[in-house]
């Protein structure tokens, strides 16, 4: 299993910022690198809930992945959960208030991301290209921070 963790402080209330991250059918316009959502079930954001998102890659490709909410305490943490190719990811987001200091009514936001590798080919690629994946997913994860800051 592979683990990348990311922090951020986001200049913005926890409602604000949890609304910026929950707001599936506005992904597109929030997220530089995501070019499609597709909602798959109906409701308000929880656990259940599962979309499809299609983003660009640094290649210039496209993937497509299925994510579900695993588990969600709102305004608190959720878990997604998506089966990748050769892996199973888990991402586990936090927020949590900042109530002392210069970025009071700020929030601090962190993001989890684990990898499970559940063929032989994706555990052969872990070892062979762990540092560089880890490097590629935190790279993600931070531009997904930074654009979800800017939204809220």
């Amino acid at each position: 299993m592979s683990t990348v963790a990311v922090t951020r402080l986001v200049e913005a209330p926890v409602s604000a910022v949890w609304r910026a991250f929950t707001d599936l059918p506005s992904r597109c316009d929030r997220l530089s690198t995501v070019v499609a959502v597709e909602l798959l079930t109906r409701g308000s954001f929880g656990a259940g809930t599962v979309w499809r998102e299609t983003r660009t890659m640094a290649d210039g490709g496209e993937i497509t992945e299925e994510f579900r909410v695993h588990e969600c305490v709102a305004g608190e943490r959720f878990v997604v959960t998506s089966p990748g190719i050769g892996a199973e990811y888990r991402m586990t987001y936090t927020f949590v208030p900042v109530i002392e200091g210069r970025h009071r009514g700020g929030t601090m936001v962190t993001v989890v991301q684990d990898g499970t590798p559940t063929a032989p080919a994706g555990r052969f690629l872990a070892l062979v290209f762990g540092g560089l994946a880890a490097r590629t997913v935190e790279g993600a994860l931070r531009r997904d921070l930074d654009d979800l800051a800017a939204a809220a």
